[in-house]
Formats: C-alpha cells, structure tokens, sequence
C-alpha cells in the first residue's frame, strides 16, 4: 500500500469513549506519548487553573499508545481532578492521531489543544477568549512576534532547532499556508461546529497536522486570530530531526490534497 493511499479516511481508526453529553464552555485535548514523568504536574496546573473560572470544562487526555505508565498516571488523577477523562489508543500514530481523536470526542462549545510538556500555559486561553466573543473561529498561539506582537520564547530552543523552523516555516508559507510564522505552537483553539469540520476530514496524524488545520481553516473560510505566546522550550521535547523532514514532506501533501479537492467544503 502507498502512503497517499494509506492516508485514506476509511483506513484511518478513531476511538470513541463513553464522553457524557452535556453543556460545557471549554474542552481542553492533551495528546501524550510516553509522559508518565510530566503529566501529573501539568493536570494539576491546568486543573488548578480552569477550577477557578466561572465557565464549564472538561480535561480530556489522549494516550497515543503510550508504553509507559502515562495511561495509570492519568487514571490516578482522576479521582482528585474534576472532569478528567482518558482515552487510551493502542497504537502510536503520530500527535495528528491523538489530536484528531480527543478533538472527535469531546463537546465543547470551545476546544482547545495544548501540549503535555505544559510549554504553553494554560492561562493563554484568557487572550483567546475575546477573540472567540467576536467573530473569530480558530484562535491559535504563536512564538514569533512577526505574527504578533509580545510572541516570545521564556526559554528558547537550541539554536539549530530555531534555524530549522525558520527555514522549515518559509517552505510551509509559500506552499501551505501563507501570512503565519509560528504553525506549530502546540497550542489552538476551535469553535465546537469547526473543530468537528476540521478534524472530521485531517489525514496527516504526524506533526504536520498543525499545517493541515490551518489550511482547512483557510479553505472553509474561517476567521483565524492569533495571539502572543510566552512559551517555554522543553529540554525533553519529543520533536527530533526527523520530525522537521517529515513536516517538510506532510505540507506538500496537504498541497496535493488541496489541488485534489479531496477537502468537502460543504
């Protein structure tokens, strides 16, 4: 089987968890891979944070066939976090996979996804609310202050990652999605009725999936508003190398895709 051919819809396993159907302003989706060491910290933050606003939530982590105890960890969580849930995949396809499935879950009238390394900290989600009262749809962070002013990194990646994203986010720009410089900040917000048009018809489950949304959104006509992140680099992030080369490869696809018209824009 090829990889385009690979990327087929129905060749593509989502799971569905017993998520209760109920009113809720906020999902919050955190794809984890092998983060037993990292996830306690990071719910309680996000647990501490959301338990003092005056909105509903709901904490949904999504274990990409971890093979640590990240899936005990979160189960122990949940009996001191309220409206913590788990749902755990078998097999590792990539942080698009986990994404794609904890966005297809939840209820939320706003979802949002964010890393479990915690870089950027929960408390962005107060510059993406005013965005959401408007008539924006997708509210993304970015780290570059060429997207907006006040973007930073607290603590900055490895030079030699800088220069690959920077020379990486030109190639995505001119055949992707123009006018964004930061498309990977793991951390983006949807309107419930968007977020399901979005990641109903998203095929790339690697790290390039973040281009891809962009592009649907761009495609269905969404407003997007990006605000400033302070965002803090993780020493033991899990993006390597090989993971630029793969983005590099994954946005050209999306450009077939989007020549194809495989996208339903209905």
């Amino acid at each position: 089987m090829s990889y385009l051919s690979s990327l087929k819809p129905q060749t593509q396993t989502f799971v569905k968890s017993d998520a209760p159907m109920r009113d809720i302003y906020l999902s919050v989706i955190i794809p984890a891979y092998n983060e037993e060491k990292r996830i306690s910290k990071t719910l309680d933050e996000i647990s501490y944070y959301l338990s003092r606003q005056a909105y509903t939530y709901e904490i949904l982590v999504v274990s990409e066939g971890s093979t640590d105890r990240t899936s005990e960890v979160v189960k122990a969580k949940m009996t001191a976090i309220k409206h913590l849930r788990l749902l755990d995949l078998k097999e590792n396809r990539g942080k698009g996979h986990a994404v794609k499935n904890g966005m297809l879950d939840v209820s939320g009238r706003i979802c949002l996804f964010t890393d479990a390394d915690n870089s950027t900290d929960i408390s962005h989600f107060e510059k993406m609310k005013p965005l959401f009262d408007k008539s924006y749809e997708v509210v993304i962070c970015s780290r570059d202050s060429k997207d907006v002013s006040g973007a930073k990194q607290e603590v900055a990646q490895a030079w030699y990652k800088r220069l690959l994203g920077n020379m990486g986010n030109i190639f995505i720009q001119i055949v992707a999605v123009r006018g964004i410089w930061d498309t990977q900040c793991g951390f983006k917000a949807f309107r419930g009725f968007a977020s399901e048009k979005i990641f109903s018809q998203t095929r790339i489950m690697g790290f390039g999936f973040d281009i891809e949304v962009l592009a649907l959104a761009r495609l269905f006509g969404y407003n997007v508003g990006i605000v400033p992140a302070k965002w803090v680099n993780d020493a033991d992030s899990h993006v390597r190398f090989s993971s630029y080369l793969k983005v590099l490869w994954e946005t050209v696809l999306v450009r077939w895709f989007l020549w194809r018209g495989v996208y339903n824009k209905n």
